[in-house]
């Protein structure tokens, strides 16, 4: 089945967007999952941690890198063949990584594993794009997003469960399973959502140029980069300032974050019933990031006041706020990019990973017994979130047709 324009009616299934929920999740789920198995396997293949740590590094980069070759592949050929060809790639790499005799091996599989599951990531918000616009496309997004967010926060402690009970090898294997699943989930749950005729003429890269040139598309771009670079910085600090600082148990510290994530979580739900009832995207952000900023200047109150566990409350709103910001800012940045869904989503999810993987070592920086430095790049990006939405909307207002999908109330 393809579909011949996007409309602003509710239309997507719940299997078709838990199926793009599952695939733009690769990099958490292939990342955290396996960190945990780090010194298991440095001392199982013989080698250093400087090249175990190359593992995640090519990851990233192959993730990157993946972003921008199918974005522009799904614009020009449609998005399923790229999808399934991916997936499928992704699978074969998998079983590589399982088997690697060697770091070497281990290393190259990792890059070709994640240049392969890109594709799924790019991919994904293209689809939601191609079928739905305006407040549908919103709300759309925003239950995607929900769901995704679940994976950076589930999966480290899925992975500390494994790492206790199961070989390395086994804990790529479960990674492995889940790019299974994610190739049946593409073979059998998302259909050709670009027509031929809404094609490009010809395999353009200089799009994702093209994207960078359009100032709205930017700000909003980096508006959900920049928020979730906050939210990386609590991911990685997390473990640190809840044991170490605050003073918990690893019980409570898990019990934790899955409250922080169930947070995040309800944040994207509710703005998705409020996409459903006709609220501009825009506006739940516009509300959500003064919370979002105050919220970050109470964790460093928190950081540096003599009760720590203070710090509990106010990083449950952060993450609670980021919810309400993701999805819809994601949505309107795709509004504008609509006549090259796949390079926008390339632009939207490389600059997201290069923001979030710059910011998201920093708050270790002054040790793992203090908050103030994961409190400080909060802020900081809390307030470059805000800065950034505020640019493009600026823009909106000089441009308003750019944004008319969302006057049709």
């Amino acid at each position: 089945m393809t579909s011949s324009a996007p409309t602003t009616g509710d239309g997507l299934g719940a299997r078709l967007l838990f199926t793009l929920a599952l695939l733009s999740a690769t990099a958490p789920i292939a990342t955290d999952l396996y960190l945990p198995s780090f010194i298991e396997v440095q001392d199982a293949l013989h080698t250093d941690a400087t090249r175990v740590q190359l593992t995640l590094t090519a990851f990233l980069i192959g993730v990157g890198v993946g972003q921008i070759i199918w974005g522009p592949i799904s614009d020009r050929v449609g998005r399923r063949l790229p999808l399934v060809i991916g997936s499928a790639g992704a699978v074969v790499a998998g079983i590589v990584v399982v088997a690697a005799p060697n770091i070497e091996v281990l290393i190259g599989a990792r890059f070709v594993q994640a240049l392969a599951a890109a594709s799924g990531m790019v991919i994904a918000r293209a689809v939601i794009a191609d079928l739905q616009r305006g407040f549908a496309g919103a709300r759309s997004m925003t239950l995607m997003m929900s769901i995704q967010s679940l994976a950076p926060v589930v999966a480290p402690l899925v992975g500390g469960v494994l790492a206790g009970h199961v070989p390395w090898r086994g804990v790529l294997a479960v990674i492995l399973a889940t790019a299974c699943l994610q190739l049946i989930g593409a073979v059998t749950s998302v259909p050709e959502t670009l027509p031929a005729t809404r094609r490009a003429p010809r395999l353009r890269f200089g799009d994702l140029l093209g994207r960078l040139k359009r100032p709205a598309f930017m700000a909003y771009v980096l508006t959900q980069a920049f928020a979730f670079g906050a939210l990386m910085a609590y991911i990685s600090s997390s473990s640190f300032v809840y044991q170490n600082v605050i003073g918990t148990s690893e019980l409570v510290y898990g019990c934790a974050f899955a409250v922080n994530a169930l947070g995040m979580m309800g944040g994207g739900l509710v703005s998705s019933r409020l996409s459903r009832r006709r609220v501009h995207p825009a506006t739940t952000i516009k509300f959500s990031l003064p919370v979002l900023i105050l919220a970050s200047f109470g964790v460093l109150g928190a950081a540096v006041s003599p009760v720590p566990v203070l710090l509990v409350v106010p990083l449950f709103v952060v993450a609670t706020a980021i919810g309400f910001v993701f999805g819809n800012a994601a949505a309107l940045a795709m509004e504008h990019t609509r006549d090259a869904a796949g390079a926008g989503s390339a632009v939207l999810g490389g600059i997201m990973f290069l923001v979030g993987g710059a910011l998201s070592p920093l708050g270790g920086l002054a040790g793992d017994d203090t908050a103030v430095p994961m409190a400080c790049i909060m802020i900081g990006s809390s307030i470059l979130t805000a800065g950034c939405f505020a640019i493009g909307r600026l823009h909106v207002a000089r441009d308003p047709e750019s944004e008319a999908a969302f006057a049709t109330a």
